[in-house]
């Protein structure tokens, strides 16, 4: 974890103003702690390992993967194979065709990793989205963890949902679409947001360390 970036200060006040219920969090729950990603490859196969199942099976399946040799480069990653991507690291077949078509991507020039700073980030995210196995959610996620981009809002993402359902006491957690309704007005601080509401939800659970959830 490392030190916010000088816009979070700045989110963090507007947010109290706009919402004091999720910009009072840090002082309810403890310091808002500031997890990044690796940018480029590194980062984007991290979150192909968190899609679709728990933060604690993510996080044991990529500590397997990145210990396998050359797993971190596009090149060696494809020179291996499901004894060692699945067998091994854990990743299910499907998330084995999506970090090799990630990687076949880019190096074949499709995905262009280092032009993403330079994209705003709608173009960014569909970019990412050109790769078949990464959706939005996926990209969200990667460009808010490790860009720190300032208005990113996965809204398909399950523990967000079910934070703001605790955080503003609703009967059920709100669908991506509703939730994405609901981000608007924390604009152009979304992704302050989204780090308050995962850092609600660590609180409201105990969840040591957890990061976003996908719904699929």
């Amino acid at each position: 974890m490392t030190s916010p970036p000088g816009w979070a200060e700045r989110g963090l006040a507007a947010l109290l103003l706009s919402d004091p219920a999720l910009g009072s969090v840090p002082e309810r729950c403890g310091p808002l702690p500031w997890r990044r990603r690796p940018p480029g490859f590194p980062g984007l196969l991290r979150t192909i390992c968190g899609q679709q199942i728990s933060n604690q099976a993510a996080a044991a399946i990529w500590a397997r993967l990145r210990a396998l040799p050359g797993a971190l480069e596009p090149a060696g990653l494809l020179a291996l194979d499901d004894a060692a991507l699945c067998g091994v690291a854990g990743l299910s077949r499907p998330k084995a065709a999506h970090a090799r078509s990630l990687a076949a991507a880019v190096l074949e020039g499709r995905l262009r990793l280092d032009f993403l700073p330079g994209m705003g980030d709608e173009e960014a995210i569909a970019h990412l989205c050109a790769v078949r196995g990464l959706g939005r959610w996926t990209a969200g996620v990667h460009l808010l963890f490790a860009e720190d981009r300032p208005d990113i809002f996965p809204a398909g993402d399950l523990a967000l949902a079910a934070a703001l359902a605790g955080l503003r006491g609703l009967p059920a957690r709100p669908t991506p679409a509703a939730l994405a309704a609901a981000a608007e007005e924390w604009r152009p601080f979304r992704s302050l947001a989204a780090r308050l509401l995962w850092h609600y939800w660590r609180h409201a659970t105990g969840r040591p360390g957890a990061e976003p959830e996908d719904d699929g």
